[in-house]
């Protein structure tokens, strides 16, 4: 019950955050900066005082944070730019699907992990319902068929773009979402601390855009204040929520169960985006529903 909870607040606040990113204007390397440096001091006060003791006794776990703050910067980074090329919901479904299939698969053969056969099920009803939804948003609307050819090519080219780079996001996903669950099980460390600890690697690897230009930068936040607050506060707190829920349940129940965040986002991709074909992620989402229920049962 408990695990359930925190992935389904896991979820609700990374879908906020992923609409608000993509109903912005705000873009490029400077905005993630600037929300990562958000992040980072509204949690040192309770990251700090967890990890600094943890990186004394054992320093080879700053190794952890090293290789998911570098991950995480190519997550932010690489979606900003699939979600100024396509839409959202081609984007977020198929970066969903295919990192709880990665990371499944890892979990048993890297972690050893042995779900009951009903978890196994659910995980692939998930998956199934998240590509459903993904092949929604791959396929042309209506009113883009009848357009003029250059149109409709333009049109198909954006659609692979999505298809592309929500692979490629997910491939990311399923790198730090292994990485993180080792180091809340195996290594121990606090979700709190090592996840500022994250987000200390990330603004380090992020500083030289914020000082380059301090002007830039100041101008950048008076822009977009409002997108920068949402997704520096909703984005740790979701994610916080999910490294929980790996001392609850195994990854190879966490990672499928939290992109019921998918359904979410499929709905508001049509009723704020207006994206296209409204039934296919409706059932998209009936499926992914499902296979959560079952992943529960589990």
């Amino acid at each position: 019950m408990i695990a359930a909870l925190l992935i389904a607040g896991g979820a609700l606040a990374h879908a906020a955050w992923n609409v608000v990113l993509k109903a912005s204007p705000a873009a490029g390397i400077r905005f993630v900066a600037i929300t990562v440096a958000l992040s980072t001091v509204l949690l040192a006060p309770f990251g700090a005082p967890v990890l600094l003791p943890a990186l004394v006794e054992r320093p080879a776990t700053a190794g952890l944070l090293l290789a998911s703050g570098a991950l995480h910067c190519g997550y932010f980074l690489l979606l900003q730019r699939a979600y100024a090329a396509a839409d959202v919901s081609v984007v977020y479904p198929l970066a969903r699907g295919t990192g709880p299939l990665l990371s499944v698969i890892a979990a048993v053969l890297v972690l050893g992990e042995r779900p009951a056969p009903i978890a196994l099920l659910g995980a692939g009803v998930v998956i199934a319902g998240v590509v459903v939804i993904g092949f929604a948003g791959a396929r042309p609307s209506a009113a883009s068929a009848a357009s003029d050819p250059a149109t409709d090519a333009r049109g198909r080219h954006r659609r692979a773009v999505g298809v592309a780079l929500g692979a490629a996001v997910g491939v990311l996903i399923a790198a730090y979402t292994v990485l993180d669950a080792v180091a809340v099980t195996a290594a121990g460390l606090s979700p709190v601390g090592y996840f500022w600890g994250s987000l200390v690697v990330q603004l380090a690897i992020l500083a030289p855009w914020l000082v380059a230009s301090p002007t830039a930068t100041v101008q950048e936040a008076r822009r977009h204040p409002r997108a920068i607050v949402a997704v520096g506060i909703l984005s740790p707190l979701a994610y916080l929520l999910v490294l929980a829920a790996y001392a609850h349940a195994p990854v190879a129940i966490v990672a499928p169960a939290r992109e019921a965040s998918v359904v979410l986002i499929a709905l508001a991709g049509w009723l704020l985006f207006r994206e296209p074909h409204p039934a296919q992620r409706l059932i998209g989402s009936a499926v992914v529903v499902a296979g959560v229920a079952l992943l529960a049962s589990g």
